[in-house]
């Protein structure tokens, strides 16, 4: 079966009903994962939420967090398109003189 995103990383099956965990989800976590550029598992945003919270952030704090890990996770996915390192930019930089 073809997926609808393209990338590079590995996937994982997931033995647990997503939807039935997505439901569980707070009403905010559900909203970033709507929008999220990646397939996130309840089950991993959930642990990352339960832990965050544990720690006294605020829901805003921990998506921000959760928008920083997808940020890290796309810079190493070869097909994303993420900015350009500085190293790179120089290289071209240099090639178009």
């Amino acid at each position: 079966m073809r997926r609808n995103v393209a990338t590079t990383l590995r996937r994982r099956r997931r033995p647990a009903d997503p939807m039935q965990a997505y439901d569980a989800l707070p009403r905010p976590l559900r909203a970033w994962m709507a929008q999220a550029a990646l397939p996130w598992s309840p089950a991993s945003c959930r642990r990352i939420w339960v832990k965050a919270r544990a720690e006294g952030a605020s829901p805003d704090d921990i998506l921000a967090r959760l928008t920083r890990a997808e940020q890290k996770t796309l810079s190493r996915d070869r097909l994303s398109l993420s900015a350009p390192s500085p190293a790179s930019l120089a290289n071209h930089q240099e090639y178009n003189r």
